[in-house]
């Protein structure tokens, strides 16, 4: 059989970016198997033995920055050989879509949740939004359209229950995680240590929040429900928000300042998955958080809300808890459960061996199963399903 190469279309990279840093891995993975892999986008770190096509149209704004380079992919593919296409945009002409941003109008539901009435409007009326709908509609109406990569069951359902695609062409595929670099024994490493640096007791419980964009991601529920945890309890913000002076603001109202510690973003996460005793994402919506992923590797338990993917591998009250992203209560009740260090090491274990299963290579091996059976001709026979372990007997 030929080698398999795979064009993949992502506009830019971001280092705080999740869905960037799952296409830079799912490069890696390839790569590390032999796979060719074409990369068109507008910016990117370099990453070796990838060839990357630049396609950086001029636009203002954010409708004509995507609708523009999304005309221009479709014609740069037209000179472009390989075996099959792979979108991370919501473009028509692809083989292959990975949905990694989930489903908008699911986003726009969500986030009508905690917006105004007038902002509500705004985002009914606004040209952006209608824009993406609507291509969104088209690409998965798209008859060059073989097969929608899903990173999680929420979004499959939400796939199929808003555009009625058959099960044949939708694959669930988990991401990859480095279960080496991302392991319980960054607590060894790195607990005691960062503690000393921002004067957190050792003996407190830490609640980490990572995630850039923290209204999305449910901060400010997560401050509410820590003014109502006890004194020595702690919450360290990983991340990068224009707004972050709000949030610090409402931690000052609330009374909790001395207990929240705003880190800004961070190019290495490790350290703070090694301090903390939980990681804590009551997101309104998230098709599957890469850190969820990562501080389940590192032996956290995690706490997150029906609308992110990685309810997927949580058993409540065994590997984490989920709740709505708005319920105040239920969000303290399972920070509450977590106060104790022996429960909350119990639960982190649980959480590892969930993950395990998950690594880079496994994930890697999937996709190429999947690219195998689209060049056969032979969509309908489903790769494997992965089997997910979510408790320790």
């Amino acid at each position: 059989m030929n080698p398999l190469n795979i064009t993949l279309v992502r506009q830019r990279y971001t280092p705080h970016g999740g869905a960037e840093r799952f296409v830079s891995r799912t490069m890696g993975a390839l790569r590390a198997q032999g796979v060719g892999v074409t990369l068109i986008t507008r910016k990117w770190q370099a990453q070796e033995g990838i060839l990357v096509l630049p396609c950086d149209p001029f636009y203002l704004g954010r409708l004509w920055r995507d609708w523009g380079f999304a005309r221009r992919v479709c014609k740069t593919l037209q000179s472009v050989t390989g075996n099959l296409v792979q979108s991370h945009e919501r473009i028509a002409c692809c083989d292959i879509y990975r949905a990694g941003d989930g489903v908008h109008r699911e986003w726009l539901k969500q986030w009508a949740r905690v917006v105004s009435v007038p902002r509500r409007l705004q985002l009914l009326l606004s040209p952006y939004h209608r824009y993406v709908l609507s291509a969104e509609r088209r690409l998965f109406l798209s008859p060059r359209l073989r097969m929608v990569i899903c990173n999680s069951m929420m979004v499959k359902r939400e796939i199929q229950e808003n555009f009625g695609l058959p099960d044949h062409k939708i694959e669930v595929i988990y991401s990859g995680v480095d279960t080496q670099t991302f392991h319980p024994n960054l607590k060894a490493l790195h607990r005691n240590t960062l503690r000393e640096r921002y004067a957190i007791p050792e003996a407190a419980t830490v609640f980490l929040f990572v995630g850039s964009g923290f209204a999305r991601k449910g901060l400010g529920a997560l401050l509410q429900a820590m003014s109502r945890l006890p004194l020595d309890s702690h919450l360290v913000v990983v991340g990068k928000d224009k707004n972050t002076k709000h949030y610090q603001l409402q931690s000052k109202r609330l009374g909790i300042e001395q207990r929240v510690h705003f880190m800004g973003p961070q190019a290495d996460v490790t350290p703070f998955y090694g301090a903390a005793d939980a990681l804590v994402l009551p997101t309104l919506y998230d098709p599957f958080p890469n850190v969820a992923l990562e501080a389940m590797a590192s032996g956290l338990p995690l706490i997150t809300s029906f609308k992110s993917g990685a309810a997927d591998l949580i058993i409540d009250g065994r590997n984490g808890y989920v709740c709505d992203a708005l319920d105040i209560d239920s969000l303290v009740s399972a920070m509450h459960s977590l106060l104790s260090r022996e429960t909350a090491a119990a639960m982190g274990e649980a959480a590892r061996v969930a993950v395990a299963p998950l690594t880079l290579e496994n994930m890697g091996n999937r996709l190429i199963a999947l690219y195998q059976r689209l060049l056969s001709n032979d969509a309908s026979q489903p790769v494997l399903a992965e089997t997910i372990p979510v408790s320790v007997d």
